[in-house]
């Protein structure tokens, strides 16, 4: 399901991701004490504590099946999570440094970057089996999942790279140049676009699903880090960084249309539903 679902404005000494799963529970990551705070999402009160792996850094959720993922950087492990029973079900061994988690909820695949392996391991939901491990290019840090024409799309940061994977075969069945340091991808499946945040170069490409083509260049402000998609109004939100501002492009022109002032030194994170 990807980074399809709106975008939380995390700031100060708060967790910095989360998730969400389908009876409205919010999954907050906790960096520093390798936990993850469970809210309810309609009292807004910390009703579970799960202890996962070391340096958790990413978490995303697959609401077909009710289970949450968390990668874990330091012991390069994901947590699978019972978002029923609120506890550790699995733990899978993944490559170095695993960092993005993508889901195709269809096919019940989830897709992790693994940037010190370059690599992407694919598991299978129903079993939590690593099936796959498909090389991608230097340091794969983040991704997103086409799920209707079941394709996964990975920023290679410091290749400048963006690896697209046929979800069918698990090969690279394209390599697209972009900006400089692809930092995070974001899917518009109602557009048929995808959108690469270029840390360095202060840019989003846009790349057409259809032909794998960068087909605009967006510049934006300083630093920009993370891409939020609205599909239902076609706008992108991205989050730059260095001014703790988010620009807002509008998906038909690829024009920024508004620059959001948010807390100083925020993250803007996602949550998946």
């Amino acid at each position: 399901m990807g980074k399809k679902a709106k975008a939380v404005h995390v700031a100060g000494d708060f967790p910095y991701q989360q998730g969400k799963s389908s009876n409205n529970q919010i999954y907050m990551i906790n960096e520093d004490n390798n936990t993850v705070s469970v809210i309810d999402g309609l009292t807004d009160e910390l009703i579970a504590t799960i202890n996962v792996g070391r340096q958790p850094v990413n978490v995303n959720g697959n609401s077909s099946t009710n289970r949450i993922y968390v990668t874990n950087k330091g012991d390069d492990t994901v947590s699978v999570i019972d978002a029923e029973t609120n506890t550790v079900i699995s733990i899978i061994p993944v490559g170095g440094q695993p960092s993005g988690i993508g889901i195709n909820p269809y096919m019940d695949r989830v897709y992790i970057t693994n940037a010190a392996s370059d690599t992407v391991s694919v598991i299978d939901g129903s079993t939590n089996i690593v099936v796959a491990t498909i090389p991608v290019e230097t340091h794969p840090i983040n991704l997103d999942v086409h799920p209707y024409i079941n394709r996964i799309y990975v920023a290679n940061k410091f290749k400048n790279t963006v690896s697209v994977i046929d979800g069918l075969t698990n090969t690279i069945m394209a390599t697209i140049l972009v900006g400089d340091q692809p930092n995070d991808i974001g899917v518009n499946s109602s557009n048929n676009r995808i959108y690469v945040v270029n840390k360095n170069s202060n840019t989003v490409s846009v790349i057409d699903a259809g032909t794998n083509n960068v087909i605009g260049i967006v510049p934006v402000i300083a630093q920009p880090s993370m891409v939020d998609i609205n599909g239902a109004n076609n706008q992108i939100h991205i989050t730059n960084e260095e001014n703790s501002i988010v620009s807002v492009i509008d998906g038909a022109t690829n024009i920024v249309i508004a620059t959001l002032p948010v807390g100083d030194q925020s993250i803007y994170t996602i949550t998946d539903t």
